[in-house]
């Protein structure tokens, strides 16, 4: 296979060069002891498994203990929770896939690592957490989705999805070469992280590594092992499924990422038809399939095409099949990640390694479950803006802990480097979580996170805009229209009422707008320049 236009030769000699020296490292290590001692010596500074899923909503995690969580659990993933630490206030700097990953690899917001929009390229010279591990002498590793165009740095070993990557028989980028492997992406990712962890083990030293899997991304396509979950499953609908955005401004009404319009029914839905079959969806997604998987998902999905056809649903009607079939996809791709979820963590009980290591899972932001009538992510409202995230370490956080304070993914690099006893350079913006985890949060921990979204135009059309959040109050800006929304969360939590322009909070929203305004200060955010 032809070595992809990422990579350098210089960088393939480089990672030469250093498997070489771990090897040697690792050799000489043995001498004074034997091989048995030192592979049951627990490294000093402790392992760090950071699990990342790509628009995971919180919803979406019977930890959260929503309205999916009893139809739809997920075990394994709440074993994290039970053992350690849920976030009920974890939020991101930019809710879009590439720009998340590279705050949460940077410790600092998309103006300051270049990283804004998903047509970015991710600058890798910059400081980040998995380069200052590796130079304390961490091995690191970064196995499944990476989607930001650039050559991985700071990494001992790395198999990336090439851009979104594929469910079925997917493509992986490895140094100086392309592979396709056959089966399901979840299932592989998993399998080549527990092969890694596996050979890592023998040396003896701390590991960190970043397992990151496509699921539970558009198409939502379901494993093998899930195609008949939920299927005599009826869910229920958020309240706001039929959203008339009454109170909101142009923004919400013109977007382009409804259920109802946007969501398709060939390739999100699967609902293929003699006029779809070879299109360029179709070809990326049930075209990528082998016989066998063909066979196994036809057996699923037919009599779902079919009775479809038959009903021919119009209006409201249509809105909801396809928020049933949305959620009935989506969710059995979560629980294939659970599923995988519980085969790492076993693996960590079994081999004594979970004794030493702080296990971390997040998502690169939250999704809409048909809240507002929508799917995707991007604006600041909760459902998209918010993140889960749970964290165990045994003899360190409590089990059974829920934190309500604010935090970020600006916070991981940061939090990771403690954990390790390694200085955070001064351009990470977040602020350590260990504290935090620990039970102790500080006196002075913020009360205020600050957003940005940036891409616009762009799929979905979402405007751009920036915004401050408080525990309740949340104010944002379209600065390109110049149009205003603010929320009260605890009396709207759907943020249904746009509170904006109404003389009983003219006050509050005008210690708002100064409070973004410093807080912009507080990150050196120059554009764009607003009228306060």
């Amino acid at each position: 296979m032809k070595a992809s236009r990422y990579f350098s030769t210089a960088g393939l000699t480089q990672l030469a060069l250093h498997s070489s020296i771990f090897l040697a490292i690792g050799t000489l290590s043995l001498f004074g002891c034997g091989k048995e001692e030192a592979s049951k010596q627990p490294p000093k500074q402790p392992n760090i498994l950071f699990i990342f899923t790509d628009d995971h909503a919180f919803q979406a995690l019977s930890a959260y203990q929503d309205r999916l969580a009893e139809l739809a659990p997920t075990p394994n993933l709440d074993r994290i929770a039970q053992r350690g630490i849920r976030f009920d206030k974890c939020y991101v700097t930019n809710s879009i896939c590439a720009p998340s990953r590279a705050s949460i690899l940077t410790g600092a917001h998309s103006h300051v690592n270049g990283h804004r929009t998903n047509a970015d390229t991710f600058d890798g010279t910059q400081p980040t957490f998995p380069k200052l591990l590796r130079q304390e002498g961490y091995a690191t590793a970064l196995i499944g989705k990476w989607h930001l165009r650039s050559e991985p740095t700071g990494f001992d070993h790395w198999e990336i999805l090439p851009d979104q990557g594929h469910y079925y028989n997917p493509t992986f980028i490895v140094p100086g070469d392309t592979l396709i492997e056959e089966g399901y992406v979840t299932d592989i990712i998993t399998d080549k992280s527990l092969a890694w962890l596996k050979q890592q083990e023998k040396s003896g030293k701390p590991f960190m590594l970043m397992l990151q899997h496509k699921a539970p991304h558009r198409e939502w396509e379901k494993g093998p092992d899930h195609l008949s979950l939920y299927e005599d499953v009826v869910f229920p609908e958020p309240p706001n499924l039929f959203d008339d955005y009454r109170t909101r401004g142009t923004a919400a009404k013109e977007q382009d990422m409804t259920i109802s319009e946007t969501m398709q029914l060939a390739s999100d839905l699967k609902i293929w038809t003699a006029e779809t079959i070879g299109s360029g969806p179709y070809r990326r997604t049930y075209g990528r399939m082998n016989p066998e998987q063909r066979a196994a998902w036809d057996a699923v999905y037919n009599p779902i095409i079919e009775e479809f056809q038959q009903a021919n649903l119009q209006g409201d009607d249509l809105v909801r099949w396809k928020y049933q079939r949305y959620m009935r996809d989506y969710l059995a791709v979560i629980r294939s990640v659970d599923d995988n979820v519980g085969r790492v963590l076993d693996y960590l009980e079994q081999s004594g390694l979970d004794e030493n290591t702080l296990i971390v899972y997040a998502s690169d932001q939250g999704f809409y479950l048909g809240e507002h009538g929508w799917f995707d992510k991007r604006f600041m409202y909760e459902e998209s803006f918010r993140t889960p995230l749970l964290m165990s370490w045994k003899g360190k956080i409590t089990p059974g802990t829920v934190n309500k304070d604010l935090v970020s993914n600006l916070d991981f690099a940061q939090t990771f480097l403690e954990v390790a006893g390694v200085d955070a350079p001064d351009v990470m913006q977040g602020r350590s979580l260990v504290p935090v985890m620990l039970g102790n949060t500080p006196a002075d921990w913020r009360s205020y996170l600050y957003y940005h979204y940036y891409e616009f135009p762009g799929v979905h059309s979402v405007q751009k805009h920036e915004g401050v959040t408080s525990q309740r109050y949340k104010l944002m800006h379209f600065y390109e229209l110049d149009e205003w929304e603010f929320y009260d969360l605890e009396t709207d939590p759907l943020e249904m009422n746009n509170l904006y322009g109404q003389v009983e909070y003219t006050e509050l929203v005008a210690s708002m707008k100064d409070r973004l305004k410093r807080i912009k200060i507080q990150y050196g955010v120059l554009t764009p320049k607003s009228n306060y």
